[in-house]
């Protein structure tokens, strides 16, 4: 079959992206405060990223709501927020040709303790990490009034983005953030016109997608991160990825990313709750980890897909753009981590140079300390990068991981007091 990863892709909004890769979101924690604005450091970050070939380049978490951040270092874009570091940021990251879209998202109940806030989700049902659960802020379940706020926030979002020059937004939908959180039944008992059926669950995502489409040019790119599944036993699961994809038709979706899982169940990273739902035996199978649902979903989708999961070699990159016989298939392919071990991992790949990339593995049989080691040793390497410094292997996970807790206390405490006045 013809390889798809170097050809173009027009998307329905009528705008091309130069080819099939996409740097899918890592979340950088870089954002300078107080203000948590894109300073120097995310920028020197960005330009290596964006002379690296990719098609579509994809922020880290953007956040919608000052008070509600993934992490201390996250980045915030709301109504009236000064844009001339966003404008900046825009340009630097669209400089190697391809498109530049800010990831916009709201962490719900996955807030951790350290901000100082309470977290909010659908019916406040606390995360359960057993004796990690203690990171997280106390949680309370949103009024209708509240839900209709970060709606328009989301909007809101979308249009500063717009008007700074990036070329779209992708609403964050999976890994259990708000978004997932509603469309969840663990997460989710309400029993109003926001819980219950699936449709009244998938009302708030639905919501969101018209309110921005609604105020953002026809030009410009609004996106959607999807759960495949949950990958816990009664959470969202494939069928309801399905549904909530073919009811997305005619909201003037560009893309729909594919990917998995949630702080409980970090499917994204080769760990799920449930095993069953997705064995993990064979290098090949953690690679294409969402490649098979991806596919089954893209017969029933009316946007291209794109499926993020793990890829690092460029003979699985290929194969995961095959299309069936009926020409179904995956459109788009995100890559993460492999970004962070290589910013020029695209033009690499057309020499066919790193074919394979090395990615530091943490094999503790602590599922969720694992999980935060690999998130530190990427994010070792995003710090080096935004120091102008080669990416290296993020150097010992345990070294990591406690470097990365201490520069997201005093990232914290900082957010704290610009909090207290702001």
């Amino acid at each position: 079959m013809t390889n798809k990863l170097f050809e173009p892709l027009t998307l329905p909004n009528g705008t091309t992206i130069p080819n099939r890769i996409c740097k899918a979101a890592m979340e950088e924690n870089l954002a300078v405060q107080p203000g948590q604005y894109p300073g120097e450091r995310l920028l020197s970050l960005y330009r290596q990223w964006a002379q690296g070939g990719a098609g579509l380049i994809l922020s880290g978490n953007v956040m919608v709501d000052p008070s509600a951040l993934t992490g201390p270092g996250g980045v915030v874009l709301q109504k009236g927020t000064d844009l001339t570091p966003f404008r900046k940021w825009a340009e630097i990251g669209k400089a190697g040709g391809g498109q530049f879209w800010l990831q916009i998202s709201h962490p719900g109940r996955q807030l951790y303790k350290s901000m100082g806030e309470t977290a909010v989700s659908p019916s406040g049902v606390e995360l359960n990490l057993g004796k990690f659960s203690s990171l997280f802020a106390p949680v309370r379940a949103l009024e209708v009034g509240e839900i209709e706020a970060i709606i328009t926030r989301f909007a809101d979002t979308a249009v500063a983005a717009e008007e700074a020059g990036f070329d779209g937004v992708q609403i964050h939908g999976a890994h259990g953030y708000l978004a997932s959180q509603f469309l969840s039944p663990l997460t989710n008992t309400r029993d109003d016109e926001w819980g219950g059926s699936l449709e009244n669950r998938a009302r708030f995502l639905m919501r969101i997608a018209d309110a921005i489409r609604a105020r953002v040019g026809a030009g410009f790119g609004v996106g959607l991160k999807l759960n495949s599944a949950d990958f816990q036993r009664g959470g969202f699961a494939f069928e309801d990825a399905r549904q909530v994809v073919e009811w997305l038709a005619g909201k003037g979706i560009d893309f729909v990313e594919l990917s998995g899982g949630s702080y409980e169940s970090p499917a994204m990273q080769g760990n799920p709750q449930d095993e069953e739902a997705a064995p993990q035996s064979s290098t090949e199978k953690r690679e294409a980890y969402f490649v098979d649902f991806a596919r089954d979903i893209a017969k029933v989708a009316s946007m291209p897909i794109m499926v993020t999961g793990g890829i690092t070699a460029l003979s699985m990159a290929e194969k995961a753009l095959e299309q069936d016989a009926n020409g179904f298939g995956v459109e788009i392919l995100g890559i993460a981590r492999a970004f962070a071990a290589d910013p020029a991992l695209p033009n690499h790949w057309q020499t066919q140079y790193n074919s394979d990339v090395a990615l530091p593995e943490v094999t503790w049989s602590n599922q969720t300390l694992g999980a935060l080691a690999v998130m530190a040793l990427t994010k070792a390497q995003l710090e080096r990068m935004a120091k102008g410094k080669t990416p290296g292997d993020g150097g010992s996970p345990l070294m990591a991981l406690l470097a990365d807790q201490m520069r997201a206390s005093r990232r914290a405490k900082r957010y704290r007091k610009w909090r207290a006045v702001s």
